[in-house]
């Protein structure tokens, strides 16, 4: 009986601490709200048209208020964003108009340069470098250990940021074209040439992909071939890489020694490397060494065992891990590009179109899969639709 008292005094105790602290966090919480309130006022005066921002006036500003100073600029505009702190915020002011059909030339050219002090300063407070953070380390370089850990779909914004800096256009990237359309301060270019890139955003450029590779435990990955020319590979080496990275592993051999490709996504993706130099027309194609011949034959039968274990054998975790919804689709899409399946997607028909071993069969049907090929389909939706997508990565 005593016992018992004497537990439940003890749950007593211990309920009225915990009522206690979650108090004393909501007070805080909410004291925190009403501090930023009170200061966003005095910021909601600001003619951010019309007026210039100081670097130094933002130095003490938490992250999370200089998030909602950047949407304060685009909400002026009517911009609606996907961000839910920064969306609620705008929808309790009561100047605000969503603007579904909001356009970033709504913005002038004291707003983007706002935007930009803004973006300086959060990128100063970020404890690990983010997607729209490279405009200010185009001179500065860093290491793997300053990105930290990163979804997909912002690893690949990551590498694909340095050259959008200066105008690359993302032609067989829907996704990420769009993306880059969608931030305020990028401008496509025709005249974009890889050699634009300094020595330090080149170097950048490695740290990410050496990054990357290491969160995703790859031993390499597209861009190390250069690596490989005396060097043999093995399967193991290959182990997480999908058959789209596999696809541009092998050619990248071929494209160190200045093919030019008749895929239009191949050829295009080989243009924008860095170190690609095509060779010139009429001039002799210079040989693959045994060692690289061995290395295309190595990947060949590593994509062939994939592609067979597609229809054979459920599929394992690690060939979707590091994948982003629109790879895994592809992914899924081969189990029926291998039955001749006619894609409604045009950019999906045509990639693989370009691919020897397709053959469109108008009369496909899915009838024609079998049942391991419909279980892996579907295991490949069902990681598809929890994937990150580009569309969820940061805003800015």
């Amino acid at each position: 009986m005593r016992r018992n008292f004497r537990s439940a005094l003890l749950f007593r105790s211990l309920l009225l601490q915990s009522l206690l602290a979650a108090f004393l966090l909501l007070a805080a919480s909410t004291s925190a709200r009403a501090q930023t309130e009170a200061n966003f006022q005095e910021w909601e005066k600001f003619d951010f048209a019309q007026q210039s921002i100081e670097l130094a006036q933002l130095q003490e500003m938490p992250l999370e208020d200089l998030r909602l100073l950047r949407g304060l600029v685009f909400g002026r505009h009517g911009r609606v964003f996907k961000d839910a702190d920064i969306r609620d915020y705008l929808k309790d002011r009561p100047w605000f108009k969503p603007d579904p059909n909001f356009q970033n030339s709504l913005l002038n050219q004291t707003e983007r340069t706002n935007l930009d002090i803004i973006r300086e300063a959060e990128a100063k407070k970020h404890d690990f470098i983010e997607p729209g953070d490279l405009r200010f380390h185009r001179e500065r370089p860093f290491t793997v250990e300053q990105l930290g850990e990163h979804t997909a779909g912002e690893w690949r914004i990551l590498l694909a940021e340095v050259e959008a800096i200066h105008g690359k256009q993302f032609d067989s990237e829907p996704w990420l074209k769009q993306y880059f359309e969608e931030r305020y301060w990028y401008e496509p270019s025709a005249q974009y040439d890889p050699k634009q890139l300094s020595k330090v955003e080149r170097q950048n450029i490695q740290t990410i992909a050496a990054a990357q590779k290491k969160q995703r435990h790859l031993a390499l990955s597209p861009g190390d071939m250069e690596l490989f020319e005396n060097q043999p590979l093995t399967e193991k080496m290959l182990v997480g890489l999908s058959l789209h990275e596999l696809r541009l592993l092998r050619n990248e051999v071929y494209a160190r020694h200045g093919r030019v490709f008749g895929p239009d996504w191949l050829q295009q993706y080989f243009d924008f490397q860095p170190w690609y130099r095509a060779r010139e027309e009429g001039q002799k194609p210079t040989e693959l060494s045994a060692t690289e011949k061995q290395n295309v034959d190595t990947i060949v039968a590593y994509e062939k065992r994939l592609r067979d274990e597609l229809s054979a054998k459920p599929i394992s975790r690690s060939l979707l891990e590091g994948l982003f919804a629109e790879d895994a689709r592809k992914l899924r899409s081969e189990i029926y590009a291998r039955h001749g399946k006619v894609f409604k997607d045009k950019s999906l028909q045509k990639y693989f179109a370009s691919l020897d071993w397709y053959k469109a069969d108008p009369s496909y049907s899915d009838r024609s899969l079998n049942s391991m090929e419909r279980k892996n389909a579907a295991a490949i939706l069902a990681y598809e639709r929890k994937a990150d997508s580009v569309q969820n990565a940061v805003e800015g």
